[in-house]
């Protein structure tokens, strides 16, 4: 007869079970306690006189708002922050809505359907059925940090913008837009409305440029330079 394998002591195997439960409830504790990124959503801040339009009388057209190009480092869901040696970094557990050209296409689309004057204002799948478009390039989109870094940041937008028509493609105008909004606080709320006020104060720049550069009549347009930089 075959000697029998000694069990082990009843306290080890209780001792076992313990071990085991404990590492699989320690696991499922340490997957639920990192906490996901608190989202920010920019939105468009409308004037009492949101329904009617900008200075400049633009005709009734309708304008396709291009994806936004965006400057590499900022092409992110991350909210950026930029230091005085230059060096660039993004706020811990803070995220934008989505992409920031998508955040910043969507944000123009709403604030021109109401500021700029247009019968129609689109994103970038109605580019070829729109009769003109909008390119917008993003060369600044940081909160920015005094020397010291102990003061609020202040956000600082800088977009190029481009008009063209779409019948053949022509830039009919480029200008530029920027702001600068101080964050009221260090609060990362404040530092992100410090960004949604200088995002449409610079969105609004570029809805006055669009409304006085469609003012005068389409055969009007193409008689002009291929190149109109409009006075800041």
């Amino acid at each position: 007869m075959s000697p029998r394998a000694a069990a082990p002591p009843r306290g080890l195997l209780a001792l076992m079970m313990i071990l085991a439960i404990l590492g699989g409830c320690a696991g499922s504790l340490f997957k639920t306690q990192v906490a996901p990124p608190t989202m920010y959503l920019l939105s468009a801040e409308l004037p009492s006189d949101a329904g009617g339009t900008v200075p400049g009388g633009a005709e009734r057209a309708e304008l396709a708002v291009l994806r936004p190009r965006v400057r590499t480092g900022l092409d992110t869901e991350r909210i950026a922050a930029l230091y005085p040696d230059r060096r660039l970094d993004y706020f811990a557990d803070a995220r934008w809505s989505g992409p920031l050209d998508e955040v910043l296409e969507d944000l123009a689309v709403q604030l021109f359907h109401s500021r700029a004057g247009l019968v129609d204002v689109s994103g970038e799948s109605s580019a070829f059925a729109s009769q003109y478009w909008l390119e917008i390039q993003v060369a600044d989109f940081q909160a920015e940090y005094a020397r010291g870094g102990a003061a609020p940041p202040t956000a600082h937008v800088h977009f190029l913008a481009t008009i063209g028509s779409s019948r053949d493609r022509t830039v009919i105008a480029r200008f530029e837009a920027q702001a600068l909004e101080p964050a009221s606080s260090n609060r990362m709320s404040a530092i992100v409305d410090a960004y949604n006020r200088a995002a449409n104060k610079a969105l609004l720049q570029i809805a006055a440029g669009c409304a006085a550069t469609l003012a005068p009549s389409r055969a009007s347009i193409r008689r002009q330079p291929p190149l109109l930089t409009p006075a800041p």
